[in-house]
């Protein structure tokens, strides 16, 4: 049984639900527009350039959590998924989750995306197993803070590693998806790397390489789901 691992954002996802997130709490006026929204979109460029401070980042994102009650925060996030991620599902999610599914691979989402973000993501796709950016929780409150190695770049390998041991599992014949040169590190490590719809960084390492490059943003999948 082989691992097949996707990455969330501008992956199975046709945009990305952390920076949503935050566009969403401008437009509900839930933080401080102007300010968070210029914030946001900073750490967005700057993880697209690669440049990222994910401590930083976490800092400044999850910081809400901590000001509201859960059943205030539960409603917000029910909301966010029916209107921001349901309408970005990328069009072929679905078909290549179900391939995997078919050979009886293990279907794994890992993204540095935090679980109180992508938790009901995983779910409305079907996926069974998530490794997200944990959050800290102390009495039943979000603390606003990070909790273990966030899941990013090297820190996907470490969160995946530790993983699979305590699953028994390994990454003969595993699959990576993703679209991003942040996840070269897990990329390559795995016996079948695919590019989704890819930055421009990665589409050349992808190329290089001679990895598979496919997009889920189109009405139909190639000739065939990738496979080796």
């Amino acid at each position: 049984m082989a691992l097949a691992l996707f990455d969330l954002d501008n992956t199975l996802l046709a945009d990305d639900s952390d920076h949503l997130w935050g566009e969403f709490l401008v437009t509900q006026k839930i933080v401080d527009g102007p300010h968070y929204e210029a914030q946001n979109n900073r750490f967005f460029q700057d993880y697209r350039q690669g440049t990222l401070d994910i401590q930083a980042y976490l800092a400044f994102q999850l910081g809400i959590l901590a000001q509201h009650e859960r059943a205030t925060l539960y409603r917000w996030r029910e909301t966010f998924v029916t209107e921001k991620i349901v309408p970005i599902i990328a069009p072929q999610a679905g078909a290549v989750l179900q391939w995997h599914r078919n050979r009886g691979d293990t279907l794994v989402i890992i993204t540095a995306t935090n679980r109180f973000v992508t938790g009901p993501i995983a779910q409305l796709l079907g996926v069974p197993h998530l490794l997200a950016t944990e959050v800290e929780e102390q009495d039943g409150r979000l603390t606003g803070r990070p909790c273990g190695i966030p899941c990013f770049r090297e820190g996907k390998v470490q969160r995946l590693t530790q993983w699979m041991q305590e699953t028994h599992t390994n990454l003969t014949e595993s699959w990576f998806y993703s679209d991003s040169h942040n996840d070269l590190p897990l990329l390559e490590q795995v016996a079948h790397p695919v590019a989704v719809d890819p930055d421009d960084t990665l589409r050349q390492v992808a190329q290089a390489r001679g990895w598979e490059i496919i997009s889920l943003r189109q009405p139909t999948l190639p000739a065939r789901v990738p496979v080796r």
